[in-house]
């Protein structure tokens, strides 16, 4: 019995991991996805974070350059040991950094933050979200890498492989390297991971910032940096639920990994190396086809119970008992899960795990069952299932069930073998008795 308790206990676990994690998706659309918009991108992610369901998939683990997707990565460490030290940690920018930026391009994009400037960890925080700031990357790199930029490397790396991302291999603090290269899924991670904290939340959904004043910018107001997230700013791009995200360049195409919200409703969408032809007028190709897909997705799906508690479900079959011969099922929980507006719970198919009959006595709440429910053959998720009420047993036909049970069983057959067995040699043991005394009296006459 404590086994089988044990085991019981481990499945349930194994099962709740599961459904915790996003479901896996095939092909180039997730099975909810199947009549979404075509898009330029190489590779695209949605994910519900409500319910953790792949809402659009296309080619999620097919390692493309990150750009400046990178800076996620960096802004992610440096909050996990910094985050109450923001204001009170100031760097100074070190001059070797510099050459090193200039040697991979002439076009970098920075936030002006110069050979010896010093800043506090709060602004560069800031300059490597909006401007997207290389040399911030690299000032917070060669201070958490203790003066090496390989080993904070090393720490990203390491990072990331600690969190989940299977595709993901970096080479520098800031993306500017063709070597940093992710996957829409692992850039899924890494933005959910950096937007669980909320000052990094509240930073990307900023459309300006002033750093302040220093020796090159003594007046006030006159340093003013701008978020390349066109999304969250007054623009053509704008959206109002985007409400942050991470934008990355490299060549003739753009990465955006962004998160939404709308009525109480959430997701992270990532889009990687979409080409800048789909905007040639904007140039934001990835905002561009955010915008597009992020419409659809809040057009199509909302969150909703898939199931009504206060409903019977289905009915079971019940032995021992002169009550009822059956008793209602419910579901034991509503299961918020992610729906099409339209059809909503009408759209799922449901799939029944229980036994072909139930035993009394019942209590009504007491699991009996289960049932699974799936969307065009993609499973949403897994529910209880309790009996709605009461069923006490009948002894009389308890008992007279058992005793047939009993003498129907296979104990019972072997014993009955058994026992015949025994007196089929006993009587030839008796025979063979007999025949011997009748000899013995032959020969005495």
């Amino acid at each position: 019995m404590a086994m089988k308790r044990i085991c019981t206990l481990l499945c349930a676990a194994l099962l709740t991991l599961l459904l915790a994690l996003p479901v896996a998706a095939e092909g180039e659309n997730s099975l909810l996805a199947a009549d979404a918009p075509e898009l330029n991108a190489p590779a695209a992610y949605v994910v519900n974070l409500d319910t953790n369901i792949v809402v659009y998939e296309k080619n999620s683990e097919t390692q493309l350059q990150a750009a400046s997707l990178t800076k996620m990565m960096t802004c992610l460490l440096m909050l996990e040991q910094y985050q109450d030290q923001l204001d009170t940690i100031t760097l100074t920018a070190p001059g070797y950094i510099y050459d090193l930026i200039w040697e991979q391009t002439t076009n970098a994009s920075t936030a002006d933050i110069r050979r010896g400037d010093t800043q506090t960890l709060r602004n560069l925080l800031y300059a490597m979200l909006l401007p997207s700031a290389n040399e911030a990357a690299y000032i917070v790199a060669d201070y958490m890498g203790g003066g090496s930029i390989d080993n904070f490397v090393a720490m990203m790396n390491d990072e990331a492989a600690a969190i989940g991302c299977t595709g993901t291999t970096f080479t520098d603090p800031c993306g500017l390297d063709e070597g940093n290269v992710t996957t829409a899924r692992d850039a899924y991670l890494i933005l959910r991971a950096l937007s669980a904290y909320d000052v990094a939340a509240s930073v990307m959904a900023t459309p300006s910032y002033d750093m302040g004043t220093n020796e090159n910018y003594p007046t006030p107001g006159t340093y003013i940096i701008q978020n390349t997230d066109k999304m969250v700013c007054n623009t053509s791009y704008y959206r109002e639920y985007t409400k942050g995200g991470k934008t990355g360049s490299l060549g003739e195409w753009q990465n955006f990994a962004g998160w939404h919200s709308q009525d109480g409703e959430s997701y992270i969408s990532v889009l990687l190396n979409v080409p800048n032809s789909v905007d040639e007028e904007g140039g934001r190709p990835a905002l561009r086809e955010t915008a597009t897909l992020m419409d659809w997705v809040f057009g199509t799906y909302t969150v909703a119970p898939a199931l009504d508690t206060t409903q019977p479900i289905t009915e079971s079959h019940v032995r021992y008992s002169t009550q009822t011969d059956t008793v209602m099922l419910y579901p034991a929980d509503d299961m918020m899960t992610l729906l099409p507006r339209d059809g909503g719970a009408a759209v799922t198919e449901q799939t029944f795990n229980l036994p072909e009959s139930l035993t009394a006595p019942l209590r009504q709440g007491d699991v009996v069952g289960t049932v699974t429910l799936t969307i065009e053959g993609e499973t949403i998720g897994t529910v209880d299932l309790i009996a709605g009420s009461d069923v006490s047993r009948n002894q009389v036909l308890y008992t007279i069930s058992r005793i047939g049970e009993f003498f129907s069983s296979t104990y019972f057959k072997v014993v009955i073998m058994l026992t015949m067995a025994v007196v089929a040699i006993y009587a030839f043991v008796w025979v063979l008795s007999i025949l011997g005394v009748w000899s013995r009296e032959s020969e005495d006459k």
